[in-house]
């Protein structure tokens, strides 16, 4: 008798035994908006790399846009964000505005970070975003640090520290975990477990593929989520959140998610199948999902494509400003360097 077939599902780990809490029609129009606005604003960040107009990195979110925006649907305002190179989504779902973005990525005088950052840093203290890290798994330690600077000032915030599968290797996690769990530090850890890091699968660079036990031996808690859904995230948050603000310390969620493009756009991802990723897009893609919810529940085509419309007019202003604001003055060469 043949081997029972895989399901998409049963590969990503992603079998539950009921569905997730339904979502009122007001918060499906809200994912979707912001799920969109991301995978756009990604896809036009891709086109401006082909043509040149971004140098360096550029990695994109395109397929895990669920997992921020229904991060980001349990926060409160003073709950920060931190997260590692593959950030764009992050600082969208943050309400950071699209051309501050974009112009960043260009090196223009109007990002972020005054176009002297590029893609991996940016940051906005008055979204609590705090980057945007280049070096891998380095965002856990500063993460954990914004818990501990929220427990120390007594508030109730939450730090939501975002590592991929491939990060969740370093020695500085598990020493940010002993930390947190020892002080009972309010932090949030989102392993974003895309299957195949910077091009291996986990299978071939995880001795321990459940990602939400990599904090059993510090008694962290932790919980599996299927991170193309983004009830499933809102749900899973919702928990952590109030675990957190409890007062009894840190979580761990591990997203199980999927990126369509390479680990960036210098990556023709040959590791796996066109196959597989067109299996994942069709089975699994988190804003198609939220379509076929409304379409269901008797929105019209035709309101779907004028979120849609909506949104690619924001992203395609966005390209416009990045390509044409100045480039930073030569001074700027020589600010904030500190000694």
């Amino acid at each position: 008798m043949a081997a029972p077939k895989k399901t998409v599902a049963k590969e990503l780990g992603q079998e539950k035994a009921g569905s997730p809490p339904e979502f009122s029609k007001e918060q499906e129009f809200k994912a979707l908006r912001d799920m969109l606005l991301i995978r756009r604003f990604e896809e036009k960040a891709g086109q401006l790399y082909g043509m040149g107009a971004i140098g360096g990195f550029c990695h994109l979110y395109i397929g895990q846009e669920a997992v921020v925006v229904g991060m980001q649907m349990a926060l409160k305002q003073g709950d920060e964000v931190i997260t590692g190179y593959r950030d764009h989504g992050h600082m969208l779902a943050c309400d950071m505005e699209a051309k501050g973005v974009m112009a960043e990525l260009t090196g223009r005088r109007g990002g972020y970070s005054r176009g002297k950052g590029g893609s991996m840093h940016m940051f906005s203290k008055e979204k609590h975003f705090y980057g945007g890290h280049g070096i891998v798994g380095a965002q856990v330690s500063l993460g954990t640090g914004l818990a501990f600077a929220n427990r120390y000032r007594g508030n109730d915030n939450v730090s939501v520290t975002y590592f991929g599968d491939g990060a969740a290797n370093q020695g500085q996690v598990y020493e940010s975990f002993n930390m947190a769990e020892l002080w009972k530090l309010p932090v949030i850890y989102v392993i974003e477990n895309n299957r195949y890091a910077m091009g291996t699968s986990v299978s071939r660079a995880s001795a321990q593929q459940d990602f939400s036990k990599r904090g059993a031996s510090f008694n962290i808690p932790g919980r599996q989520v299927d991170g193309m859904d983004v009830r499933a995230v809102k749900a899973a948050a919702d928990e952590a959140v109030a675990w957190c603000r409890g007062g009894n310390g840190p979580m761990i969620l591990e997203m199980q998610t999927y990126r369509y493009r390479g680990h960036s756009m210098s990556d023709p991802a040959k590791y796996r199948t066109r196959e597989e990723v067109e299996k994942v897009r069709h089975d699994q893609d988190p804003i198609e999902q939220v379509r076929n919810r409304l379409l269901a529940s008797g929105v019209s085509e035709q309101d779907l494509k004028a979120i849609d419309a909506e949104v690619r007019e924001i992203v395609n202003e966005a390209a416009d400003f990045a390509q044409h604001d100045p480039e930073p003055d030569a001074s700027e060469l020589y600010t904030d360097i500190y000694r």
